[in-house]
């Protein structure tokens, strides 16, 4: 799926969900560092898991952060479904 960001240095965020686990994640901009670092510690979790870890995480005054978003594409995720 294809998400695109709100509020981040991030544009937007891929990722694949394979029976509720999330397989692969994908930002496209931001901090290069952290967001892989995001992508590989939440990758092989289910998704529930990662929207309780990363929801509601700032970055500085922004209300948002990156994983924060991440936790947004994940619950557009679950309506979809």
């Amino acid at each position: 799926m294809n998400y695109k960001t709100k509020g981040t240095c991030s544009r937007e965020i891929n990722f694949e969900v394979e029976n509720n686990i999330l397989k692969s994640v994908e930002f496209v901009g931001g901090c290069a560092g952290n967001t892989k670092g995001v992508a590989q510690l939440v990758e092989g979790m289910e998704i529930h898991d990662v929207i309780k870890r990363l929801e509601g995480i700032p970055c500085g005054t922004k209300g948002t952060s990156c994983p924060d978003q991440l936790a947004h594409a994940l619950k557009t995720y679950l309506d979809q479904e």
